[in-house]
């Protein structure tokens, strides 16, 4: 793919790591708050950052179960020493959370649990908590969240005030919200006094995100990143006009790790693991560091994904003539091509206004949506399209 010199100049300052705000490496976290011993480490280092303000002291690596569907490998996990593990109430039409409860058995103790809750009320939102504890297994979560919010008015006082609600019950300990999003919910993250925040965050995440992040660190927020791997698919009726991405290279998921966890802001990462073989692989990448060469690599990937990867930078808001939240279609797609979740991609599509699920980019004359990082919009929209509708 020819690019420009502003192109690459865009691609460069990408990579570059935002200014690094207080390291969370060094503080000391209360007794409780120590990392279990596991009974049979595997080799390698293992390091650990405290969460924000919570005390929780956590693997860098953590595990998104989101996809996973064999427990042996979060078995396993827990037995290598990675202590922190992020499901949902939706994940798998409500699966994850069940296969993940008896996955962790008598080693819930051992780690610290988090899940997310997709009802757009309280009350919603406390019933989904007691469904999450059932399934897995547990009399408390150490982290809940509201799921992928993307503006202030999503995190209203209702939903909150749930959440304090469940904390004073003893069902949660500390409470925050996930985001694709960051930069526009930062201020309203620290005037609810969430604790947590889980972050889209990746080689490839807009340039906002370093300032956003810094500005969480400093008010005491704990930062946990998610969509580490910046995945993508390639597939799409116009094919020719934005071929499919090569395969990543064997060393790439190594470096695009480093590069997320090179930021000291960020307390634990939570990649996606469907097998043993990602799992050590993964765990190796705490005792290394970020080198010139993943650079290279991470830039030469980052140029192959710019037809295909959403940064969630929000300049499309608004853009569509039809009002479709290109962002977010954009990014159901990349749940079912990426990340061969189709169900979740599909499920997020139909909870769009009818009208909007009713409308075929291919019968507008040209897209004037116009993506300042290079994404082909129009391939992309009726990719989904054809997926879902």
């Amino acid at each position: 793919m020819k690019i420009d010199t502003s192109r690459r100049n865009f691609l460069a300052a990408g990579l570059a790591l935002p200014a690094a705000g207080l390291a969370s490496t060094t503080s000391s976290p209360t007794p409780s708050a120590l990392a279990p011993q596991p009974a049979a480490p595997a080799p390698g280092k293992i390091a650990y950052r405290v969460l924000g303000k919570t005390g929780l002291k956590v693997s860098t690596v953590g595990y998104g179960c989101m996809i996973t569907s064999d427990p042996t490998v979060i078995t396993r996990a827990v037995d290598m020493g990675i202590n922190y593990f992020d499901t949902s109430r939706g994940y798998q039409s409500g699966q994850n959370e069940r296969m993940v409860g008896a996955a962790l058995g008598a080693k819930r103790k051992d780690i610290f649990l988090s899940s997310k809750c997709d009802q757009k009320t309280g009350a919603g939102n406390l019933a989904e908590l007691d469904t999450s504890l059932k399934e897995l297994q547990t009399d408390h979560l150490d982290v809940w969240l509201l799921h992928g919010l993307g503006n202030p008015a999503e995190i209203s006082d209702d939903r909150v005030e749930a959440q304090r609600k469940a904390k004073e019950q003893g069902k949660v300990r500390f409470i925050g919200v996930s985001t694709h999003t960051l930069p526009a919910i930062v201020d309203r993250v620290i005037e609810a006094k969430l604790e947590v925040v889980q972050a889209q965050y990746n080689f490839a995440s807009a340039a906002e995100w370093g300032p956003a992040l810094d500005k969480l660190n400093q008010a005491g927020v704990g930062l946990v990143a998610m969509k580490v791997m910046a995945k993508v698919g390639g597939r799409g009726r116009r094919g020719a006009d934005a071929p499919p991405p090569p395969a990543r290279p064997a060393n790439f998921a190594p470096a695009a790790l480093k590069w997320v966890m090179k930021n000291p802001v960020i307390a634990t990462t939570v990649p996606s693991m469907t097998d043993i073989d990602q799992l050590e692989q993964n765990f190796s990448v705490m005792a290394q560091q970020f080198t010139d060469a993943d650079q290279k690599i991470l830039t030469a990937r980052l140029e192959q994904i710019t037809p295909y990867f959403c940064r969630m930078c929000g300049q499309c808001a608004g853009q569509c003539p039809q009002g479709l939240p290109v962002g977010d279609m954009v990014r159901f797609v990349m749940y079912a091509d990426g990340y061969g979740q189709f169900p979740l991609g599909r499920e997020h599509f139909q909870r769009m206004p009818a009208e909007h699920q009713a409308v075929r980019c291919d019968q507008c004359p040209g897209c004037v949506v116009q993506c300042p990082h290079g994404v082909t919009v129009a391939e992309r929209m009726m990719r989904a399209q054809e997926l879902f509708a």
